[in-house]
């Protein structure tokens, strides 16, 4: 049995702020939980979205996730594609786009200028809300709809980004590391 080769770093290495930042977003994701099972994994992704926006999440979750697995003696556990597909579609549905394109096809509905804008609406809304809305990123199988069982097991998929191979995410913009 080989062992898997030791994932590269995140693009921007941890500073004690961002360590700071990551294990205060590990406490509250834990609120309430025995385990950080697949519904952690998604509130503290939404966390850091909400809080540091898809770029700076995506260092912050990489760079945390690494560190935890590498601290726990199993760092080939961290897999590059699966951590960055979870920031990218959580940041789709938390709508950290442009407000362009926050708003876009909005225009001319009933309730578009009652509604005081998305930003504003999910900025209030809380995790069980946000969860209640987006069902399907609980599903710990999402990615199965993006992407082909050999592409995810594949050595590279776990030490680089690789784009879905069955349907796209739907994204405005493809979340980079900041």
């Amino acid at each position: 049995m080989t062992t898997p080769a030791v994932p590269a770093a995140p693009a921007a290495p941890a500073t004690p702020e961002a360590s700071e930042a990551f294990g205060a977003l590990l406490r509250e994701a834990m609120t309430g939980a025995e385990r950080f099972g697949h519904r952690q994994h998604v509130r503290l992704t939404w966390l850091a979205v909400r809080r540091h926006g898809a770029g700076a999440a995506l260092d912050l979750i990489a760079d945390g996730i690494l560190r935890t697995a590498t601290a726990a003696g199993a760092p080939g556990k961290f897999h590059v594609t699966m951590t960055r597909a979870w920031v990218e579609l959580v940041a789709h549905h938390v709508g950290d786009a442009p407000d362009s394109e926050r708003h876009e096809g909005l225009e001319g509905r009933e309730n578009h200028e009652a509604s005081t804008c998305f930003k504003d609406f999910k900025e209030s809304e809380g995790f069980e809300e946000f969860a209640a809305r987006h069902p399907e990123l609980l599903d710990k199988e999402l990615l199965a709809r993006h992407y082909r069982p050999g592409t995810l097991a594949d050595e590279r998929a776990r030490t680089t980004w690789v784009e879905p191979d069955l349907a796209p995410f739907p994204r405005a913009v493809p979340v980079q590391p900041s």
